[in-house]
């Protein structure tokens, strides 16, 4: 009952009210910004090389690498397998306008968590969308809803499916065993996503910034060797795509398992663009002015789904290997990367989906951390922080029981709850975000390399930083 009951809901959330408040909230804030996502998309890159402005803070680069790592996971292999599989190969072509139109969201909810961060008494500083609610909104039930919505996706739902496709990718072996062998992984991941975050969140973003950059590298690397080994493929690869994405009978015929549907949900749920999760992270960097961060984590949304999902999807594509429900999720990618790279294919790709996994658990729990940290009303003690880390060990471990649908819907199903209460606060509360673009744009013009204070903008609302 519970699995049905989770099933249709994915289904009503993302065939009607998720693919029109995403799409058209990223078009408005497209159209408000003017492009921002193509205007500065350079000068993202520049400032994600900044140093930080405080050493107590989080440097932009390890913000960047903290979202990042919760971006990229098993949604960017698993997921655009399952999308294609249960879609089409037209789901590609969603995905790539669900990150586009994200981005200017992204730019928007990330620049909003600066303006509104809050200072730790080490000095450090923390935020999100729970904080900048209460704060412009004067709401504090609906920051409170938020932070347990943001607790239950990311340290409940996500976590559960990277714990799940961690262990879904051993069933290739000969060894797995229906039941000990998820229990055994199940086990060992938690012990090991134990230790991680018993560091802390400046523990986490270390890790992150060592793994990040490194899985990302060798698994673009074989991406691309798999694409030019099969370059014949490439031009079918293209037209099937863009000919999927545009087949109005076979998307109107069933919008339920439509290229539509598939390509918006994994497209989501891959670089999270307008969920409100990217912001926790943009609101621990040190910067001289809230749109580097929001420039920053729109550009995490092109690393997310423009970079590696792209990569992911043309490795699929071009494998040679055919799509089909049986092989949705992992089975599918094991099978065509060892079409090209043999048992060492298997093996690689078993090794990169726990690396981008792992670095997901840990990113996820940061902003699951920083959920409890705002519905406390200051730092948990360390007895509630303890008991929390070993809850959400626990959760890891439960997820490598879990089965395929019930796994990837409740995480579907939690996350557009999740959505569903920040796309509409960013659109009420965007002004000052919209305001402090154009100071940012009008300093850049001037030659200064751009510092915010509140009274530039008119900003009202108190803040503990920018005075």
């Amino acid at each position: 009952m519970f699995a049905q009951l989770i099933n249709s809901l994915s289904d009503l959330l993302y065939s009607y009210i998720l693919i029109i408040l995403l799409l058209g909230t990223g078009i408005y804030f497209t159209i408000r910004t003017h492009f921002v996502q193509f205007r500065l998309f350079l000068e993202s890159i520049r400032v994600v090389m900044e140093p930080k402005d405080d050493e107590k803070g989080l440097s932009s680069f390890q913000a960047l690498m903290v979202s990042t790592a919760s971006r990229v996971g098993t949604g960017n292999i698993a997921g655009i397998s399952t999308a294609i599989c249960l879609g089409g190969a037209g789901a590609v072509f969603w995905m790539w306008v669900t990150a586009i139109l994200g981005s200017a969201s992204a730019f928007i909810e990330s620049t909003l968590a600066q303006i509104y961060k809050h200072r730790a008494d080490d000095g450090t500083c923390y935020g999100g969308p729970a904080y900048y609610i209460q704060a412009a909104l004067k709401r504090r039930w609906l920051g409170v809803l938020f932070a347990v919505f943001l607790i239950l996706t990311y340290m409940v739902g996500f976590n559960m499916v990277a714990s799940f496709n961690i262990t879904d990718t051993f069933r290739a072996y000969s060894f797995f065993q229906e039941g000990t062998t998820p229990a055994i992984i199940g086990f060992i991941l938690a012990v090991i996503f134990c230790i991680c975050i018993f560091g802390g969140s400046q523990q986490i973003s270390k890790i992150t910034g060592i793994l990040v950059p490194l899985m990302g590298v060798f698994y673009l690397a074989l991406s691309l060797f798999i694409v030019v080994t099969h370059l014949n493929l490439v031009p079918k690869m293209f037209a099937d795509i863009f000919s999927n994405a545009f087949d109005l009978q076979a998307i109107f015929g069933g919008f339920t398992g439509s290229c539509v549907m598939h390509g918006i949900k994994r497209g989501l749920f891959s670089n999270e663009a307008g969920v409100g999760s990217a912001p926790n992270a943009a609101a621990s960097a040190s910067v001289s002015h809230p749109v580097k961060q929001g420039l920053v984590q729109m550009l995490s949304v092109f690393i997310d789904t423009l970079l590696i999902c792209s990569a992911t999807a043309f490795m699929l594509l071009c494998s040679g290997v055919a799509p089909s429900e049986q092989l949705k999720g992992m089975p599918w990618v094991q099978a065509a990367a060892t079409e090209t790279l043999g048992g060492f294919g298997t093996t690689f790709i078993t090794v990169a989906l726990f690396l981008f996994a792992f670095t997901t658990l840990i990113g996820n729990f940061f902003y699951a951390e920083m959920g409890l940290r705002y519905l406390c009303g200051k730092d948990p003690g360390k007895g509630l922080l303890t008991a929390f880390r070993i809850l959400a060990s626990l959760i890891v471990f439960g997820g490598s029981l879990m089965e395929f649908s019930v796994a990837w819907s409740t995480a579907d199903v939690i996350m557009g709850c999740l959505a569903l209460i920040n796309l509409p606060v960013i659109i009420i509360l965007c002004k000052p975000a919209l305001h402090c673009l154009h100071d940012y744009t009008r300093q850049k013009k001037e030659g200064k390399n751009p510092l915010f204070k509140a009274k530039t903008i008119g900003l009202k609302d108190k803040t503990d930083f920018w005075n």
